[in-house]
């Protein structure tokens, strides 16, 4: 598939993030720790597309193996930012991104971050009623 139809499709599915995230309730105005995910089988490529995510100012975790159903091994990594959800940030990153993966020969797999709505919100009251797992008391 070529660049330039993976991020058409990469932008499309930017706005259907956003919209399913704000939809549900998910609070427009916090800062999300959004997370870019890399993957591939040769981990020399995956470690230059690390630094080339990070020269350009994401933070980038440590490459994780794994072992997928049919037994093939990959490796991965995640390009963090923290922002809004903006979706001209989100689409630039994207951008980015995409051009990096192709550059270096690894996948994107998109992005992904975590819904902040009220139950992020727990006052000191609140957290009083949990237990040291985080569940409510008895």
């Amino acid at each position: 598939m070529s660049i330039e139809r993976q991020l058409k499709e990469q932008l499309e599915e930017n706005r259907e993030i956003v919209k399913a995230l704000l939809d549900d309730g998910s609070d427009p105005d916090a800062e999300y720790v959004i997370e870019h995910h890399f993957s591939s089988t040769n981990f020399d490529r995956l470690e230059k597309a690390a630094v080339d995510a990070f020269k350009l100012g994401f933070e980038v975790n440590d490459a994780e193996e794994m072992e997928l159903d049919d037994g093939m091994t990959i490796f991965c990594f995640d390009a963090i930012a923290s922002h809004k959800l903006d979706l001209a940030l989100l689409d630039k990153a994207s951008e980015q991104l995409l051009q990096l993966a192709e550059k270096q020969k690894v996948e994107y797999d998109g992005w992904g971050t975590y819904f902040m709505g009220d139950e992020d919100d727990l006052d000191e009251e609140d957290e009083d009623d949990l237990d040291d797992d985080g569940f409510p008391r008895d």
